[in-house]
């Protein structure tokens, strides 16, 4: 049995926070759930989590803005390429128009048999709003911005991936986490992420062979990495060691993320997998269960640098959406 259950959250290095901000909470309806900093490195960049009021597992987007430091990365193949949110059926129109209206420009797709509309984030990364029948959870309904929950986002879809070689990929995705494969035609490759109590979810890959390589590092306008739910510490030790035993060393070791622990994985196809577990806190750790996302918060590790980092972030005015 799978120790994957659905996904975690999806993460996304930007460009201005600002931006990022009323893109998340004013045109897509997400609430601020953390606003916090790069725990990796020295650089004083923000961490900011947009989800479901409560922070729902399987509803979080986290994005990395680099404007300030002016760290850019290259959108190509062997690399994550596109974050996927889900909507209800039938939802497709009013996004369409909304995002339009807003200046983002957004058109109708149709792959795997789904209706989805596709924009970009203002930083360019690729996204799309996907018509999922397979999905039972309330849509995030945000009456102060117009959203109700007729037409709101239900959480994270999938993600898409680009390589240039599908196999090295393909058994990766099956036998490392493992996924199971929904579709294989000339459009790519689609897997179903486990998750016997909740939505389906995906993994979809398109080969893509006249780009040059991606950028693996955190840089703006990239996607980092898709971050898996395994439930709980054991369940995603033993994945780790299942992944690891395989040959697939490129591994890391558990971290932690104050709200969850992480582990990652880099895959043949380029992108950047992670495994994650919320601790029972969750994101009421350090703010209060009915106020998370509402101010700056640090971990403890950052405690001696916590003027030096607040000096150095990018001038931003989160405003309650």
């Amino acid at each position: 049995m799978s120790a994957i259950s659905g996904y975690h959250h999806l993460t996304m290095s930007t460009d201005g926070a600002q931006e990022d901000y009323d893109f998340f909470t004013k045109d897509l309806g997400l609430y601020s759930v953390k606003r916090t900093v790069l725990f990796d490195g020295v650089l004083p960049v923000y961490h900011l989590y947009y989800g479901s009021r409560n922070g729902d597992e399987s509803t979080i987007i986290t994005t990395f803005p680099f404007r300030k430091p002016g760290i850019y990365g290259r959108r190509g193949t062997n690399q994550s390429k596109i974050v996927q949110q889900a909507i209800p059926v039938g939802a497709s129109g009013f996004w369409i128009d909304r995002l339009n209206e807003r200046g983002i420009e957004a058109r109708k797709a149709n792959r795997f048999g789904l209706d989805r509309v596709d924009f970009r984030h203002p930083s360019g990364i690729e996204m799309q709003l996907v018509e999922n029948p397979g999905d039972n959870r309330t849509p995030i309904a945000n009456e102060a911005q117009g959203i109700s929950s007729e037409h709101g986002i239900k959480g994270i879809y999938g993600g898409v991936v680009a390589v240039t070689d599908r196999n090295a990929m393909d058994d990766f995705l099956t036998i490392a986490l493992p996924l199971r494969k929904m579709a294989d035609d000339e459009d790519g490759m689609a897997y179903e992420v486990p998750n016997p109590n909740g939505p389906t979810s995906v993994v979809e890959i398109t080969e893509v062979r006249d780009e040059p390589q991606g950028t693996w590092t955190l840089s703006g306008g990239t996607i980092h990495h898709f971050a898996l739910n395994t439930g709980d510490e054991e369940s995603q030790l033993k994945l780790r060691a299942h992944i690891e035993g395989l040959g697939f060393t490129d591994i890391s070791e558990q971290k932690d993320r104050m709200y969850f622990k992480s582990c990652y994985v880099r895959s043949p196809g380029g992108a950047l997998f992670e495994l994650a577990w919320t601790v029972p806190e969750g994101w009421a750790k350090d703010e209060p269960a009915d106020a998370i996302g509402t101010t700056l918060v640090f971990p403890p590790w950052f405690e001696d640098r916590k003027e030096e980092l607040k000096a150095g972030l990018e001038p931003a005015s989160f405003q309650d959406a």
